[in-house]
């Protein structure tokens, strides 16, 4: 009869075993703001929408009890929000780069696709803007 060579190997909790790839989906943010390098937009708050895509890890399951355990997509929103009535923005490019840099001091947050869309710009199109994706490297 064979021996069964089986170890029991304990597990130290305080040693991470999972890697969590999470995703904060924020959809059609709609913002008046002014916006925009010709004068006329600077004079007149327009109608901007944005959506976001943020990948992020993390190594520690979310604790229920702890909203710091997450990235919220509240705070996220009020960061933009706030962002947007700090300084006019002559394009949505630097738009863009101010909210990368304002997200991306969450040492988490990994990737950010963003579209940023003027919805009251030009009257034959629903919307016009940009979609950029920045990522760590």
């Amino acid at each position: 009869m064979k021996k069964n060579n089986l170890k029991i190997v304990k597990i130290d909790k305080s040693k991470n075993l999972f890697n969590y790839e999470k995703k904060i989906l924020i959809n059609e943010l709609i913002l008046n703001l002014k916006l925009g390098y010709y004068d006329f937009e600077k004079e007149k708050s327009q109608k901007v929408k944005f959506s976001l895509e943020i990948d992020y890890e993390d190594k520690k399951p979310t604790n229920d009890k702890d909203i710091k355990s997450i990235v919220n997509y509240g705070t996220i929103v009020g960061l933009i929000t706030k962002l947007v009535k700090k300084k006019h923005y002559n394009f949505l490019e630097s738009l863009a780069e101010a909210v990368f840099d304002e997200l991306f001091k969450d040492k988490r947050i990994g990737k950010i696709l963003l579209k940023i869309e003027k919805l009251e710009i030009l009257k034959d199109c629903s919307s016009v803007g940009i979609q950029i994706t920045k990522k760590k490297s």
